[in-house]
């Protein structure tokens, strides 16, 4: 833990599955527990998380009066009741990251008193396992000091990249649901697998192990996609013919409007679309 977050408190309120993903992260990057608030609607949930990491468990008011950074934790349709319940005791020198999917920074600026420093992250569920995209965005009083104290936080489970808020949905449609495409291209290929007669199991650890590989040397070669398709396609090949068959059924064009329906969905509920 850098020496910017050494000392501050930070409380988790509605603490989740993402929530306490942040939360285990944190402590496992030298976080002391002493420092670490939780709140959650179920008292006995709070509970459960202070008896297992240590950390202590606060009311909605008290989190905001002790801790120095509050990370809002519940989802999109709960954030409304948790404002009105947090507000009043909300100092302007407090912190508040927002990772609700959908809404914007001015939200939270309108409710809160005038100053208070908002920043928007959309975190994705591979923070789970400490490989998260987390992509945040500063509000109109964040200072530079806000955004490095919310990156430090989030780094601790994955990587943390800023954009402007009005990238946000498109970040959203990239990151923030792109597991789910992965999931959906791997469930489609060992369906695939099986009916080239291989067993579920094997066509599984195939594709999954494939999966791993070819993101390490994405992640790591620094090479282009394009380049590393290319090494794989040899003239005449399977891989050119299997290439062929997925242009011919448009599969690029596909994940391009698959993206585009993502980013307006993401819009359509920052604007209070259901």
């Amino acid at each position: 833990m850098t020496s910017s977050a050494t000392g501050q408190k930070i409380a988790f309120l509605g603490t989740g599955k993402i929530g306490e993903a942040l939360l285990s992260g944190l402590l496992r990057a030298g976080k002391d527990p002493a420092d670490v608030l939780v709140t959650a609607r179920r008292p006995e949930r709070a509970e459960e998380l202070a008896s297992r990491y240590g950390v202590t468990a606060v009311s909605n008011a008290d989190a905001a009066k002790l801790a120095d950074t509050l990370i809002l934790a519940v989802k999109p349709q709960d954030m409304g009741v948790l404002l009105h319940d947090l507000a009043p005791h909300v100092a302007t020198d407090r912190l508040v990251v927002s990772a609700a999917a959908g809404i914007p920074t001015t939200w939270f600026e309108d409710r809160l008193a005038a100053g208070t420093p908002v920043v928007r992250v959309m975190p994705n569920t591979p923070v789970l396992v400490d490989e998260g995209m987390s992509v945040i965005s500063g509000g109109s009083h964040a200072t530079e000091a806000h955004l490095v104290r919310t990156e430090e936080i989030f780094r601790s489970v994955g990587k943390a990249l800023r954009v402007p808020e009005s990238q946000q949905d498109a970040a959203t449609a990239l990151s923030g649901s792109g597991p789910a495409y992965f999931y959906f291209l791997v469930e489609a290929m060992i369906d695939a697998g099986i009916l080239l007669g291989l067993p579920r199991t094997v066509a599984h650890d195939l594709i999954v192990q494939s999966a791993i590989g070819a993101s390490i040397m994405l992640r790591d070669s620094g090479e282009h996609p394009v380049k590393l398709r290319e090494a794989v396609t040899s003239p005449a090949g399977t891989t050119i013919a299997a290439i062929r068959e997925l242009e011919n059924h448009g599969v690029r064009a596909a994940m391009l409007g698959a993206l585009e329906a993502a980013r307006d969905r993401s819009r359509e509920l920052a604007g209070g679309g259901k």
